[in-house]
């Protein structure tokens, strides 16, 4: 009987140090944190393997991306149930090992885990009570840790409400100069149009502080990554690789336009691009352009229409491919895991090598309506 009191007290605590580790690590620590044995990094990775799936099985695109849409905030509902239920079971199996120690008696395992959830829930009906010292600390324990979890995740959504709102300011800002959807491209385009070149050099500077941002919120709540623009074809991916390329473009192809904003930028959004990469285990193979020749040869006559100057085109595209293939397979594999609207040069392109996008065939590709195929 001892044997099994000491089991259940050493279970119980197990769990109640998983869910307050992991509530410790994705709310507190602002920075990333290790995946080893948390229920957020598991929980949220499984549950999006199945809702994507489930979700490209619907033929509407536009139902298909509210689908997509609703899984972070549902995910953020799920994981705050998971911490309060695995605190509730833990609770549960410490209560029962200390069920001699409660009244009235006998107390079975699930009458120890209605304990255990009253007590952290701080509602109290007082049907059962604590009589000894072991059992009634532990029933202070559960209540401190419900205050808790609920006022660190009442925070919690606060930080993550008030980066999305950030990060999307800018997403919409950079979509209006790049045309929808945007592109590095149109952006050099939109912007020579409007005879507004001088003001790149200020996006750039606004780009570095927004990718820096990006990384930072996103490394501290990897939820946020998961978040949807509520706009069509724009995405934080989408818009950090329309920036890349602006600003590659510029560095290699351009002549005569200020390059050092863009020089910077480069450097902040591809460390960004690379981190957050591989902190989602989305390393590729070997590094891509991930543009054809021909895809670039229709780049600069649409920026030469647009009054630009170019550079020779062998020796820029020699350096636009050095220069893009150190991000274009990390944006490409995030593109793919977050499954979203595919820009020109961004997103799954496979129906140039292969016969599939996203686990579609071409025809069917070509019937929902992705954009730049």
């Amino acid at each position: 009987m001892i044997a099994i009191s000491l089991l259940c007290g050493a279970a119980g605590l197990f769990l109640i140090w998983l869910a307050l580790s992991d509530v410790f690590q994705s709310v507190i620590v602002p920075r990333a944190a290790s995946r080893r044995l948390r229920i957020s990094s598991g929980l949220s990775r499984g549950l999006w393997s199945v809702w994507q799936r489930a979700a490209w099985r619907i033929k509407d695109g536009e139902k298909r991306e509210d689908a997509l849409s609703t899984f972070a905030p549902l995910a953020m509902v799920t994981l705050l149930a998971a911490w309060v239920l695995t605190l509730v079971v833990g609770y549960g199996l410490i209560f029962y090992g200390l069920r001699f120690e409660l009244r009235p008696q006998p107390i079975g395992f699930w009458t120890a885990v209605y304990f255990a959830g009253t007590s952290l829930l701080t509602i109290g009906y007082g049907d059962i009570v604590s009589s000894h010292g072991l059992s009634r600390l532990a029933a202070l324990c559960a209540g401190a840790s419900g205050l808790g979890v609920v006022a660190v995740v009442t925070a919690y959504l606060f930080a993550i409400f008030g980066a999305f709102q950030r990060r999307e300011t800018f997403v919409v800002t950079v979509g209006a100069r790049a045309g929808a959807p945007p592109s590095g491209t149109g952006l050099l385009a939109i912007h020579a149009l409007f005879q507004m070149q001088d003001d790149l050099s200020e996006l750039f500077h606004e780009g570095q502080s927004w990718s820096a941002e990006v990384m930072e919120s996103i490394l501290a709540y990897p939820i946020l990554a998961l978040f949807r623009s509520s706009h069509d074809y724009e995405s934080w991916v989408g818009t950090l690789g329309t920036l890349l390329d602006a600003a590659v473009l510029l560095m290699t192809t351009i002549d005569g336009e200020k390059s050092g904003q863009a020089r910077i930028f480069y450097n902040v959004a591809r460390h960004a691009t690379n981190d957050l990469a591989h902190y989602f285990d989305l390393m590729p193979g070997d590094p891509t352009v991930g543009v054809e020749r021909s895809e670039f040869d229709h780049a600069c006559t649409r920026l030469e229409e647009a009054g630009y100057t170019l550079r020779d085109p062998e020796t820029a595209w020699r350096s636009f491919a050095e220069l893009r293939s150190a991000y274009a397979a990390h944006l490409n594999s995030m593109a793919r895991y977050l499954q979203i609207p595919p820009l020109q040069w961004i997103g799954d392109r496979s129906l140039i090598s292969a016969p599939h996008v996203a686990g579609i065939m071409p025809e069917e590709a070509l019937k929902v309506g992705i954009p730049g195929l």
